[in-house]
């Protein structure tokens, strides 16, 4: 237990401790105080309610100035559409003077609507009906003079323009959002409707003309009017006047005009006469014109005199929304103030108890804690007394620094728990590593020995090459243990080797190489420092694809130069994978585990392998399914790990040789490091090379392409290099053995070359496939290692499933 915990239970806490003291401020308290939630909500209605009244405030002016600029010239062309509506009416029944009358009021009406029509080029009002009618109003006045149609569809295209007037009076000027403002506006469009209703009674009166006499259409239109006009006035316009209005609306409607034209409404709806061409109507009619002439006048005057009462009283509200805006803007600000000031204030008292927790939380963190990790790492002591107590205080920031003293405590003893595993499993791989890397390299001389003293002997020597074999998986599982536990892989290698020779060497590292099929599409060349981690993760991954595929099927592996550097790609015939496992097996690749998972997946390490060492390279390794069935391993080398395309990869000259004998069907395809066959059956006789130098056995081992023995850390062994061949980039036979001049040499395949020399010459006769080397036993062994390892796949995939 670290000395910076209290040992023991914790005290029970009395009543008497659990109250606070009085000379010091809880937390709790000051967090209070400070009142930024409410300084938020107080600031951000302030701007919602300012933006509303701004907004509201903008509208009333648009409204006002809309009123100004189209109200003025809407109304005008309203009145003289319907005084050239009773003029064409007078002139269709035959009243005297009527010509001279429908012209004046035609051109009144043609000034008018120009008006209207260049306001409605600037404005944003909707008078796209008004200007369809003003268009179609040259048609009806033709047919008027023509005398063709009827006198009601005539007279309606007036009563259709007039009513889209009054309809844009009631979509454009709509205080909606203002009660006072509606209340003060409705009498005004209901005016506008009330006096077409009676302009409606006068043309319907002037049709009659001097014979006096309506159809009956036009005396159902006339009482329709006379009914909505009373209506209008009686409901919608005066209880909405204001008093002086209403009290000049009362003079109206009590004057001699008004009770006249009241007079002949009632004369001409209770005094008419039925004839046979249509209604009579009474001899009083004849009053109308001069009555209806005085109180429209007077009704214009009290409609114009309530929308500019409208548009005062809708500058007045504008203007007093701003006003109410600044004061709201005002107080809020003083409010914000006096809360930012409460804040300030309060602040300042918690930074000053929160500063010197500050200043001893930064020098635990920034020099007390590095301190302690840097002498736990080397393994000298710790200085306890340097690190924060618990104090056992009750208010809140001392419970903060006991809380941290508690969380440092913790760290140190994590780290120092940590630091001693480190070393303990560091001291158990260097031990493991150096007493297996003895082992190693004891097997592989006595190899070397056999093989120089037995060489003459084939069967022998197949099993030596198997013996091989198996030693060189044991050095990769060394190799394997240094990588994961923080070590390098020895590289020996000096000068840069060719992909086609680097895959041929990282074939060789795999015990059943010889269904490895290489293919190096580009010439490219490794530097030299990374040569060995390359062999060695495309090992691993060949290894993979041998193990997890059919015995008889091949593992292709493929290197080409793509935009990013160097792409080479393993593909094998393995059991079919789901994608989510992939999907875990390529996290796997990307991110280093611990060593706790590294204990729990023992048995699946080489995932881990190559995920340590595309770290190293700055590699990417991706797995997926491959178009067979299988698993296709795609990886990616950068261009730094490659030799510049200017700078050629130095080869020794070749030497002539003897071309070889053409090698059996059944000869492996594996170059220098396959041996001649896997069973004590005799190899095919091949032309000896003629007198090359002597070679150890061992150059058949996955380090062949080493120049010259370099010692290896933490103890492992290292293959003693080959001699330079006699024909290091001809197609020549393996050297013989030292004094065992009789041992047939092995085939060896060089890449980037062809046979155009051989094949101008006299086709030979084909010879006949060779029977498969491998014994039934080894069929069986081969099988059985596929079934073991679909089987354990399978597994695998049960025990991931939830």
């Amino acid at each position: 237990m670290s000395p910076t915990e209290p040992e023991g239970p914790a005290a029970p806490v009395t009543p008497r401790q659990r109250q606070p003291r009085r000379r010091t401020v809880r937390l709790r308290t000051l967090l209070i105080l400070l009142a930024v939630a409410p300084t938020v909500a107080m600031g951000t209605q302030t701007v919602l309610n300012a933006d509303r009244l701004l907004a509201q405030s903008a509208h009333l002016r648009s409204d006002v100035a809309a009123s100004e600029q189209i109200g003025i010239p809407l109304y005008t062309l309203l009145v003289d559409l319907q005084a050239e509506r009773t003029a064409t009416a007078a002139r269709w029944a035959g009243t005297a003077g009527s010509d001279q009358e429908l012209r004046q009021r035609r051109l009144a009406t043609d000034r008018a609507a120009a008006e209207v029509r260049r306001v409605a080029a600037e404005s944003t009002a909707h008078l796209e009906d008004v200007t369809r009618r003003l268009g179609e109003l040259a048609g009806y006045r033709e047919r008027s003079d023509a005398r063709t149609g009827t006198p009601d569809r005539l007279l309606g295209h007036y009563t259709g323009a007039i009513n889209d007037i009054i309809r844009v009076y009631q979509q454009e000027f709509s205080h909606s959002e203002d009660a006072e403002l509606t209340q003060a506006s409705r009498p005004v469009v209901s005016m506008l409707s009330a006096s077409e209703m009676v302009a409606r009674e006068d043309a319907a009166l002037a049709l009659a003309g001097p014979s006096r006499e309506l159809s009956a259409t036009g005396f159902d239109q006339f009482t329709s009017s006379v009914g909505a006009q009373r209506y209008l006035y009686e409901t919608w316009v005066e209880p909405y006047l204001p008093e002086r209005d209403r009290q000049f609306y009362e003079r109206i409607v009590a004057s001699p005009d008004w009770q006249t034209k009241i007079r002949i409404e009632n004369a001409i709806i209770h005094e008419n006469k039925d004839t046979e061409t249509g209604i009579k109507l009474p001899a009083e009619v004849s009053g109308w014109s001069a009555a209806h002439s005085n109180f429209s006048v007077q009704m214009a005057t009290l409609n114009i005199d309530r929308a500019k009462g409208v548009l005062t009283l809708g500058e007045a509200k504008a203007d007093a929304l701003q006003t109410e805006v600044a004061w709201l803007v005002g107080g809020s600000g003083a409010g914000l103030l006096l809360v930012v000031t409460v804040v300030v204030l309060t602040t300042r008292s918690v930074l000053r108890r929160l500063d010197g927790l500050h200043r001893r939380t930064v020098a635990v963190a920034e020099r007390i804690l590095p301190d302690v990790v840097a002498r736990l790492d080397s393994g000298r002591p710790v200085d306890e007394s340097a690190l924060p107590t618990v104090r056992g205080q009750r208010d809140e920031v001392g419970r903060i620094n006991d809380a941290f003293a508690r969380v440092v405590a913790v760290s140190v003893d994590g780290h120092r728990q940590l630091a001693a595993e480190r070393h303990g499993f560091g001291a158990f791989a260097s031990g493991i590593a150096s007493r297996t890397g003895n082992l190693v390299s004891r097997q592989l001389a006595l190899t070397e020995d056999i093989q120089d003293g037995f060489g003459h002997d084939e069967a022998l020597l197949a099993q030596l090459m198997r013996s091989d074999q198996l030693t060189v998986g044991m050095r990769r599982q060394i190799e394997n243990l240094l990588i994961l536990s923080g070590g390098e892989i020895p590289d020996p290698h000096t000068e840069p080797m060719r992909i086609a020779d680097l895959l041929r060497e990282a074939a060789a590292e795999v015990e059943d190489f010889r269904r490895i099929d290489r293919q190096a599409l580009d010439e490219a060349s490794v530097e030299p420092q990374f040569i060995s981690q390359v062999s060695h993760l495309l090992a691993e991954l060949l290894d993979n694809a041998t193990r997890f595929s059919p015995p008889r099927s091949k593992v292709v592996i493929r290197a080409e130069l793509v935009t990013d550097g160097l792409s080479v790609e393993i593909e094998d015939r393995g059991p079919r994978v789901a994608g989510s496992r992939y999907e875990e097996m390529n996290r796997r690749l990307h991110t280093a585990p611990p060593y706790a998972v590294l204990a729990e997946n023992a048995h699946r390490l080489g995932l881990f392998v190559v995920g340590h060492l595309a770290e190293q390279l700055g590699a990417t390794v991706t797995l997926r399914r491959s178009v067979y069935g299988g698993t296709s391993a795609v990886v990616v080398l950068p261009e730094l790990l490659l030799v510049p395309a200017a700078a050629p990869v130095p080869e020794p000259e070749p030497e002539p040789t003897p071309a070889p004998a053409p090698a059996p069907a059944s000869a492996a395809p594996e170059p220098a490091r396959a041996p001649a066959a896997a069973t004590p059956a005799p190899a095919p006789a091949l032309v000896p090379a003629p007198a090359p130098a002597p070679v150890p056995a061992s150059a058949t081992g996955p380090r062949a392409a080493e120049p010259a023995p370099l010692p290896t850390p933490s103890g492992l062994p290292s293959r003693r290099p080959p001699e330079p061949q006699a024909a290091r980039g001809g197609a020549g036979p393996s050297p013989a053995l030292p004094g065992r001049d009789a041992r047939p040499a092995l085939p060896e395949r060089v890449p980037q070359t062809h046979m155009t020399e051989q094949l101008r010459g006299p086709r030979a006769p084909e010879t006949a496939p060779a029977p498969d080397p491998a014994t039934p036993e080894e069929v069986a062994d081969a099988w059985a290692d596929y079934e073991h390892g679909t089987q354990k796949v399978e597994e695998e995939l049960r025990q991931d499933q939830p």
